[in-house]
Order: C-alpha cells, then sequence, then structure tokens
C-alpha cells in the first residue's frame, strides 16, 4: 500500500480540510470531494470541530475557506463548531495556521482530509508545528483519474515533502 493513501479516520479534535478552487462562491470538483469526505467523517463523529483552510484567489471575491464553510453548514454542520483559516496563500502557511487554532483551543490532533498525494507533506508539516496528524485522503477526487494530472502533483509533492520536512521551522 502507498503511504499516501492510506486512511487513518478515527477520533481527533478537528477535521481539517485543506483548500482547493473554488470558483465564484461554488467549490471545484477538487473542493467539493474533499468537502463531501469531510462531511462523510463530521456525520460520523470523529471531530468536534471543522477547520476549513483555503484564503482568496488574485481575482476571487471569496475565500476558498468561506465556501467550504456555507457548502458545510447546508450539508448539516453548525455554524457554532466550524472555523475558518483564510490567511493562508499556502500549504505550509494554512497548517501553521490550524496549529495555531487548535493550541488556543487546547486540542491536540486532527483528521487531516485532502488529496491522497497531499498527505505525506500534511503529516510532516503538522507533526512539525506540534498537533497529532491523522490523515484521511478522499477517494473521490477528479485529480486520482487523471493520469497525467496525478502524476504532475504526485512529482511535486515528492519535492515538497522532503523540503517540508528538512527546511519548515516550528515558529
Amino acid at each position: 500500500m502507498v503511504w499516501s493513501s492510506r486512511d487513518e479516520a478515527r477520533p481527533a479534535s478537528a477535521i481539517v480540510v485543506l483548500g482547493a478552487a473554488q470558483y465564484a462562491g461554488k467549490p471545484s470538483p477538487v473542493l467539493r470531494a474533499r468537502l463531501d469526505h469531510a462531511l462523510d467523517l463530521w456525520h460520523k463523529h470523529l471531530g468536534q470541530l471543522l477547520i476549513l483552510t483555503g484564503g482568496t484567489g488574485e481575482r476571487d471575491t471569496t475565500s476558498e475557506a468561506a465556501v467550504g464553510r456555507t457548502y458545510a453548514i447546508k450539508h448539516g454542520v453548525p455554524d457554532t463548531v466550524i472555523l475558518m483559516e483564510t490567511e493562508g496563500r499556502t500549504t505550509s502557511e494554512s497548517m501553521r495556521a490550524v496549529a495555531g487554532m487548535l493550541e488556543a483551543r487546547g486540542l491536540q490532533s486532527a483528521l487531516l482530509v485532502s488529496d491522497p498525494f497531499h498527505m505525506l507533506r500534511l503529516r510532516i508539516l503538522a507533526r512539525r508545528f506540534g498537533f497529532i496528524p491523522y490523515t484521511s485522503p478522499t477517494r473521490t477526487s477528479p485529480i486520482e483519474p487523471n493520469r497525467e494530472q496525478r502524476w504532475k502533483y504526485i512529482f511535486s509533492e515528492s519535492i515538497k515533502a522532503p523540503l517540508a520536512f528538512f527546511f519548515e521551522r516550528k515558529m
């Protein structure tokens, strides 16, 4: 089994959804796949909080996290348990902010939701920033069946994950 495809879904303090593109206030297919997976985990009572990450793109009027919040509320998640991280422009910045949100609430673990290729780097960053990560990759991302796109992301992560391991530091 490839590491990135391992699903560690289990109870954690929070479920964290890594952002992806949104289009005019609607989640992209990639973001929708991540949100749907997180909602499934939420409805299984695997987290106390739902943390949505993702900033506002160059010509966007809303953030990926805000689009995720609207989607989650429409699918039964109470607004009172949703936190948004909207400032991060990179995975590292978002994960650092998530660590701060957890620490401020005395929480120590998170179930991380993204695409399979992203899981190793998320785990490295979570540990680096001081919280316990459990990974739960979405199985329905439109990236997975697209062989060319999938390999592009795998190649990119094969560079980014070691860089995160060796160079990313907790502030």
